[in-house]
């Protein structure tokens, strides 16, 4: 019973509970393994940034694109728009014609949806850029690859194809050997890598999502028109691919997850953020919601402060930690239980589902209670193996809200942190028999001293005016008991001088009973609203 009130009030504050142990679990929890997007963040994407042409530049976000800061006749610009307009799923729901491209509700990915509408801001109507250059195949974004790719007919040379792709840029800059520039196709030396990085990690480092995108030309000798092209067993090429440039999003955090950030590490709950996005990224997101508090160093900070290589700092003196899917897919499993166990503020970046079920056993290997989230197909073992898995009431897919113990129904961290504090009420001590006594002297004055005398003062009060509207003034009842209730005695008289036969006085006696009794019952009735209402 105790489990179902819990779960209950729990479902109230947005945790719908399916198994009820979850309840109990929540309360004992002592890690949370929490994913970035749409759980610490709003999932609201907007494009705020992009580089090509080895430059910066800010996006335009206004309907009338008076803000814009770049040349919009640039032709790395038009490919790069045409890359973010093509390989993308995400379109505007119908029927919204006449409200602003920035206001319109789309369906696909936050990602691309933002994309969606930086390209139909910017550059018009991406429907019919997609209608001039349909689309032959497709190979959709994955955990593994980390990239979406997608061939299209050519607008403007009816004989070839546009192959295009976006994604994670260090794993798209990888497939390319020439860059954008100026509408030119130039070797990608080392000199464009370098700036490449350092526009990464500047755009990174604002805590924006960052995509790269790049495209080829396919040879019309090699992929003639009605070329049947195999995404499975794939017979295009992947690599030698020229790079047009990147685009930064900004998905700003949720405004209680800071608070609950603080609320967990206050009651000794450690957060772990695991992410996809890049290091740089997620480091800044960390800090922005608190899991990695002001003035908590990671190893790299330490090496920037001192000057000195990552190497020579000694990881026990920094009490944050960031750590890259590829280091942790190399980690053997004592390696990432001295992290867990050192570093009390940890985000793991550019992790993969399969990655996020090792950190849940080590988490768990350390004796720690862990709840982790989860919203995709991939991430149902993580969400099994965990005490507590979580999944998104919003963008969970159906198999994570299967494989999970508890959704949440705003998709909101700050959700979890609420529902373990209703769940820590399973925790109360039972009464003290010495201090919390069953009666006390409040009780006893309550009861009998006001709400009692109440009661009685109402059932009384009803009992005299019923009498005295029959003939039988309080003054008259002295000493009459005996001939009341004679039944021999029918001609008692009242005050005013009439007689009343026994069965008549019975009548009346019992009509006043049942308006005492009745005086009681509505007495409580106002007992009942003042519990239910404490005023």
């Amino acid at each position: 019973v105790c489990l179902t009130l819990t779960a209950k009030r729990m479902a109230r504050k947005n945790c719908l509970v399916k198994n009820l142990e979850a309840v109990e679990t929540l309360g004992s929890t002592s890690t949370i393994c929490s994913d970035k997007t749409g759980t610490l963040t709003q999932n609201r994407m907007t494009v705020a940034h992009m580089w090509f042409d080895n430059q910066i530049h800010e996006a335009d976000t206004t309907e009338d694109q008076s803000g814009a800061t770049f040349d919009k006749r640039s032709p790395t610009w038009a490919a790069l728009a045409r890359i973010a307009g093509l390989c993308n799923r995400a379109v505007f729901k119908p029927g919204q014609e006449n409200i602003s491209i920035s206001k319109r509700d789309t369906a696909g990915d936050a990602s691309e949806s933002a994309l969606l509408k930086c390209i139909q801001l910017s550059c018009g109507s991406v429907k019919k850029m997609r209608d001039k250059n349909p689309k032959v195949t497709e190979i959709p974004f994955n955990s593994t690859n980390k990239y979406q790719l997608s061939i299209h007919e050519r607008e403007d040379d009816p004989q070839g194809y546009l192959l295009v792709m976006k994604g994670a840029p260090e794993r798209i800059l990888d497939r390319c050997s020439r860059i954008l520039l100026q509408g030119q196709e130039v070797p990608l030396d080392e000199e464009m890598r370098e700036a490449f990085q350092n526009a990464y990690l500047e755009l990174g480092g604002l805590g924006e999502r960052v995509l790269g995108f790049c495209h080829l030309y396919l040879p019309p000798d090699k992929f003639p028109r009605g070329f049947r092209f195999d995404a499975d067993e794939v017979n295009f090429p992947t690599s030698d691919l020229c790079f047009v440039g990147l685009m930064s999003m900004i998905d700003p955090p949720r405004a209680a997850v800071p608070d609950a950030v603080g609320k967990c590490r206050s009651a000794g709950i450690k957060v772990i953020m695991v992410t996809g996005d890049h290091p740089i990224t997620a480091k800044a997101i960390a800090k922005g919601v608190g899991i990695i508090s002001e003035g908590n160093e990671t190893v790299e900070d330490i090496a920037a402060r001192l000057n000195i290589p990552v190497s020579q700092v000694n990881p026990r003196e920094a009490k944050a930690c960031v750590v890259h899917g590829s280091d942790l897919k190399d980690m053997t499993s004592e390696q990432l239980d001295e992290i867990l166990r050192n570093h009390t503020e940890i985000v793991f970046a550019r992790t993969s589902p399969q990655q996020k079920l090792i950190i849940v056993e080590g988490c768990q290997r350390q004796g720690a209670i862990v709840a982790v989230t989860g919203d995709g197909v991939n991430d149902s073992p993580a969400l099994k193996k965990a005490d507590i898995g979580v999944a998104m009431g919003i963008a969970g897919s159906d198999v994570s809200k299967q494989a999970a113990d508890m959704i949440l129904l705003d998709d909101n961290f700050a959700s979890i942190v609420t529902g373990a504090a209703e769940s820590d009420i399973m925790k109360r001590q039972p009464r003290n028999p010495r201090s919390d006594k069953l009666v006390n002297e409040r009780l006893i004055s309550m009861a009998y001293g006001q709400i009692g005398m109440i009661q009685a003062l109402g059932g009384f009060f009803t009992y005299f005016v019923i009498l005295a509207e029959n003939g039988f003034l309080p003054s008259t009842l002295v000493g009459i008991r005996l001939a009341w209730d004679d039944r021999s005695t029918n001609d008692l008289e009242d005050s005013y001088g009439q007689e009343w036969t026994y069965e008549q006085r019975k009548v009346v006696e019992f009509t006043c009973h049942t308006a005492f009794f009745a005086s009681i019952v509505v007495v409580q009735w106002a007992d009942l609203i003042i519990c239910k209402t404490r005023r």
